[in-house]
């Protein structure tokens, strides 16, 4: 197989000009390259209006040999190389613990940490229960949408839990900066992709999947664990723990559990609990600071929503209206302020929606989603700040200060906007005065919304550093900071507030309690959670061997 990298074609690139690309590349004949397969692809728009389809492709051909001893010899295969079929080294895992397991990993939460880990557990044999305090995705859409429709806020069924997590109601962007070592990140796509996402997130340069599809992706996943021996219980919050101290060391033994709906309590025995608890489960960091797990504030983001018309960003990012050939435009934006502050873009969905995306009552928060054909008239992306512990001081030095100052930024929220999205336009933002209508922008907001002032949602140091932030992102994108802009917040759940440090074993200060994903900090966003989640089970498979495949299913309680 013959690889070939920055095969430039110019846009609109069909299959035809693909074949004519690679062939010239090659110098092959007409018909000698079999087939390809692409395995990157991004959009360059140096040039615009002129734009190029830059791909990384494999290509079969006839006489390989020959074809590579000429590209060689020609010197001119700087982007030419030989690969093998498979395409690169599979991830792959085989267990090799000893130590024998009395009871079934229990896994809690079933966003894309807890999901992954419980999938490759259960692949290797270990059966593992999942709790989820949410409902399943179906019956959580339900919820959530008579949410948005006036309907009142469930507070173990919304926009933060239910199977899937926090990303089931997002853009389902599959980027991601952290390495692919292991092919794990590769995996995450493989999966994703063998379970109904697109094939084209196995290799766009900026794959996503969309909240309508991903929501079947989710289920589909589940079916897989289940069909693998693993078990799934919705309804189902951990609200306690168990420990015992042997040799010095304290370790988990079980887990007390409450039935949502129910409301009945009932204990678990577990000796292993994986915590892929998500950024929103302040009442579990509250059990769990009281259970002296140890735990540490750490730096997060906070900010608003900004929204946009997408035929404005398209036209930045195209130099022309996207039209039916190319998909909604994205974008990602930086500045560094004189006051030492960095402002950024965050989880920008082009064509999407802000949602109200509280969890709790008296708290607004705010988040964007799009859907798989990234169709709606405007764009929206996050605008923040970074905060570190230094900045929520006031809340005090413990570990949930951090949560102690997103509450009271949402709190402010829900009252400027008198229980519902407050908005604004940014002119106002920048006068400190309340919006009393909208301009030529209409907002697409997911849930009720009220004009009024955001800025007054936040400290003077953090609305400033925004302001000069959405100014210094009008240099690049020109209409960037118009007057009609639209400013929603808070925008407050970017990552977790909470670090919960793990050792090489990746156990927290309590052996046998796996922090996980995003909620644990060691995660942010979809892909970086979901490979933190292979890694715990990775982790889980050293020390400890699965069950015997003769034997009976072990029960935990």
């Amino acid at each position: 197989m013959i690889r070939i990298e920055q095969l430039k074609v110019p846009h609109p690139a069909g299959r035809e000009a693909i074949i004519e690309k690679i062939e010239k590349a090659l110098g092959a004949s007409r018909g000698e390259a079999l087939s390809y397969e692409i395995r990157k692809h991004s959009i360059d728009a140096r040039k615009k209006p002129c734009l190029f389809h830059v791909y990384t492709v494999d290509v079969e051909v006839r006489e390989e040999a020959r074809i590579l001893k000429q590209i060689l010899k020609k010197k001119k295969g700087g982007h030419i190389s030989y690969v093998e079929k498979s395409g690169g080294a599979a991830y792959s895992v085989t267990p090799c613990g000893k130590e024998p397991l009395r009871h079934r990993p229990v896994i809690i939460g079933t966003g894309p940490a807890g999901l992954f880990c419980g999938y490759e557990l259960a692949r290797m044999g270990y059966r593992p229960l999942i709790l989820e305090r949410g409902m399943d995705v179906d019956s959580r859409i339900k919820d959530v949408e008579e949410f948005w429709n006036g309907g009142p806020l469930k507070p173990e069924s919304n926009v933060q839990f239910g199977e899937g997590g926090a990303g089931t109601f997002s853009d389902g962007k599959l980027s991601t900066l952290t390495k692919d070592r292991g092919g794990r990140n590769r995996e995450v796509l493989r999966l994703f992709a063998s379970h109904g996402a697109p094939k084209e997130i196995l290799y766009e340069s900026k794959p996503h999947i969309g909240t309508d599809i991903l929501a079947d992706v989710v289920k589909n996943i589940r079916r897989s664990i289940i069909q693998m021996g693993g078990e799934v219980r919705f309804h189902t919050k951990a609200t306690d723990i168990s420990t015992s101290v042997e040799d010095g060391i304290e370790g988990l033994t079980g887990l007390t559990v409450m039935d949502t709906v129910s409301g009945r309590e009932y204990v678990i025995n577990a000796s292993i609990a994986v915590f892929a608890i998500g950024h929103s489960a302040r009442d579990t960091f509250s059990m769990l600071e009281e259970r002296r797990v140890h735990m540490e504030a750490k730096s997060f983001a906070v900010g608003v929503r900004a929204e946009h018309p997408q035929e404005l960003i398209d036209r930045a990012q195209y130099g022309r209206e996207a039209g039916a050939d190319l998909p909604a435009a994205a974008y990602k934006l930086t500045a560094n302020l004189e006051s030492g502050r960095g402002v950024y873009t965050f989880c920008m969905c082009p064509g999407g929606y802000v949602v109200n995306a509280s969890s709790e009552e008296g708290k607004i928060a705010v988040n964007g989603m799009s859907y798989s054909a990234r169709d709606g008239r405007n764009a929206n992306s996050a605008v923040i700040v970074t905060v570190s512990p230094e900045d929520y001081r006031a809340f005090g030095d413990g570990p949930l200060a951090g949560v102690a100052f997103q509450r009271e930024l949402e709190a402010a929220a829900y009252r400027e906007g008198r229980g519902s999205v407050p908005a604004q336009r940014f002119e106002d933002f920048r006068k400190n005065v309340p919006s009393v209508g909208g301009g030529s922008i209409v907002p697409q907001i997911k849930g009720g919304y009220a004009w009024g002032n955001v800025r007054s949602i936040f400290p003077d140091a953090l609305a400033e550093a925004l302001e000069e932030g959405i100014l210094a992102f009008d240099k690049k994108i020109q209409g960037y900071a118009a007057g009609d802009t639209v400013i929603t917040g808070a925008e407050s759940r970017t990552s977790s507030p909470v670090r919960i440090p793990r050792d090489e074993d990746m156990e927290s200060s309590i052996k046998g309690l796996y922090p996980c994903g995003e909620g644990a900090g060691y995660a942010g966003g979809i892909t970086s959670s979901a490979t933190d989640g292979l890694k715990v089970a990775e982790a889980v498979s050293r020390k400890y061997c699965p069950f015997d495949k003769d034997e009976a299913v072990l029960r935990n309680f």
